[in-house]
């Protein structure tokens, strides 16, 4: 039988939901066109070259290596590919991706990304043209919400500030806007550099939606610690005090 991994406890919806992210078995929702991902992330102009930092593999002569021989290079690594970021802020107020879980879904699903969590936005660097695939899977699908999670370089504060009137997550740059249309469109590249024209980043998640597909425990939606009054721990929080009391009174080592 095959071995199906377990990345996360939990029965509630967040719980789920982070299994969900960890695994990568997420939810396509749009289709943003891969030149305007590359045109938001800043780094090259759609359609040039890619820059490189050494020759192609092929043409280097490799060393004898065991790992090289088992380990399947990534097409920008085997390119020679400079290295390149994406950044995430995700709002608190149920955004579907927090920092961790991005990390997490890098981590395990994109080869050759180093992945980096801080309080309100997540980086992930890679080989160029492989950090541009790993940024257009997340744009598409239900990791992010265009209202409540945006790509910034820079200035990147807002996570947890309140939504403005329309839905949308605060920027001080003001890299996207809300169209009279419903949609929300990225006018600015992550680092805040005016876009050439503006680019349709489709409907934003209505809140009952962003709620649903959360990976975030609050207490105005999925607390971690169940209802006040009714105290039913998620297995997630019964097994974090299980480590808490273990590490605490034993140092990990009961016996």
């Amino acid at each position: 039988m095959a071995y199906t991994p377990q990345f996360y406890p939990g029965s509630t919806s967040v719980g789920i939901n982070r299994r969900k992210h960890m695994s990568g078995n997420v939810e396509k929702l749009r289709d943003i066109p891969e030149a305007d991902v590359v045109a938001i992330m800043g780094h090259r102009a759609p359609g040039a070259d890619y820059s490189s930092t050494h020759p192609p593999l092929k043409e280097m002569g490799e060393p004898d290596c065991p790992v090289r021989q088992i380990v399947e290079p990534t097409a920008g690594a085997a390119a020679g590919d400079r290295i390149r970021y994406s950044q995430w802020t995700d709002s608190m107020y149920f955004a579907p991706s927090i920092p961790y879980f991005r990390s997490y879904w890098g981590a395990i699903n994109c080869k050759g990304c180093d992945p980096g969590t801080l309080s309100g936005r997540q980086i992930i660097e890679a080989r160029e043209r492989d950090i541009e695939n790993y940024t257009k899977t997340q744009y598409d699908s239900e990791m992010t919400d265009v209202a409540l999670c945006s790509m910034r370089g820079c200035t990147v504060h807002g996570h947890s500030l309140r939504l403005e009137e329309n839905g949308m997550q605060f920027d001080m740059l003001a890299r996207t806007e809300m169209g009279e249309d419903g949609n929300v469109y990225a006018v600015k590249d992550q680092v805040g550099i005016p876009l050439d024209k503006k680019i349709n980043l489709g409907k934003p998640m209505s809140e009952a939606e962003a709620k649903k597909r959360t990976t975030i425990f609050r207490f105005d939606g999925v607390p971690m610690g169940g209802k006040v009054g009714a105290r039913e721990f998620d297995e997630a929080i019964e097994m974090t005090h299980h480590m808490w009391e273990r590490r605490s009174k034993w140092g990990y080592r009961p016996e």
